[in-house]
């Protein structure tokens, strides 16, 4: 198939030789990745940093079980922000949340492989409509998946953006009331889960988003000026590599609607 490149290459996103192992810390501080042993899988993971997403995941595929993570994030990254037809994001998707129950099976104390499912599931479930999902009991399982990652990594920044992204997700779809009461959503909870998100990652512009958008999603017009201050954060981040540089563009249209 083909991919569609990724529109900001930047040589500073390469990450030569012994250059991915010095900013791992930085660049995985928020999914707590390990950092690889594996050459290849290292190769991967350069390939998913430099915005080469289509051979992040072909390269990490080829690695196995080893390689789940790199590609699953490069997939589910590369969907989310690049890939134009519908159905095809959707599969991509699915694939990745497929990918990730084998892990779950073969891995179960691999926190990314709980929290890239439900990444997946999330950002299909938004692609058919977040009531339908919700109606298919797919929130059941973005929760529980959410959950589970939390448990084996609690410093894991993304997970608790997630599931504070969860939270506002369901109260905006269903009401405070239904949502509290059927799928336990609570605005106070989901802004902790953002705050802790935020003191983990102090340094990303996507949990500014997350949480710009969950402001808006659970409180409205009343916390528009704290949407609008995390969105002027998030845009003026320098992104250290491409997933960085979409999540930063994304801030930058944001302000500018």
């Amino acid at each position: 198939m083909a991919w569609i490149p990724f529109p900001y290459a930047d040589t500073a996103y390469g990450f030569p030789g012994a250059a991915l192992e010095q900013h791992w810390g930085r660049l995985h501080r928020g999914d707590c990745e390990p950092f690889p042993t594996d050459p290849k899988v290292q190769d991967a993971w350069r390939s998913y940093h430099a915005g080469e997403f289509g051979k992040a995941v072909e390269s990490g595929l080829t690695c196995g079980i080893a390689g789940y993570n790199v590609a699953n994030k490069a997939a589910a990254i590369y969907a989310t922000y690049l890939e134009r037809d519908d159905e095809r994001k959707r599969s991509l998707l699915l694939e990745v949340a497929r990918r990730c129950e084998e892990q779950q099976e073969k891995r179960p104390g691999d926190a990314n492989a709980w929290y890239l499912h439900a990444f997946a599931l999330g950002r299909y479930s938004q692609s058919i409509s977040v009531v339908k999902a919700l109606a298919q009991g797919l929130g059941g399982k973005i929760k529980h998946s959410l959950t589970q990652a939390l448990e084996i990594e609690p410093r894991h920044a993304d997970a608790h953006v997630a599931l504070g992204a969860y939270h506002a997700e369901v109260i905006d779809k269903v009401g405070a009331l239904v949502g509290g009461l059927t799928y336990g959503a609570k605005k106070s909870t989901g802004n902790e889960l953002l705050e802790t998100a935020l003191k983990l990652n102090p340094d990303s512009a996507i949990t500014r988003i997350e949480y710009a958008n969950a402001l808006l999603m659970m409180f409205g017009k009343a916390r528009m000026k704290d949407a609008e201050r995390l969105y002027r954060e998030a845009a003026a981040f320098v992104p250290m590599d491409a997933m960085e540089r979409l999540d930063v563009e994304a801030a930058k249209e944001e302000l500018a609607d």
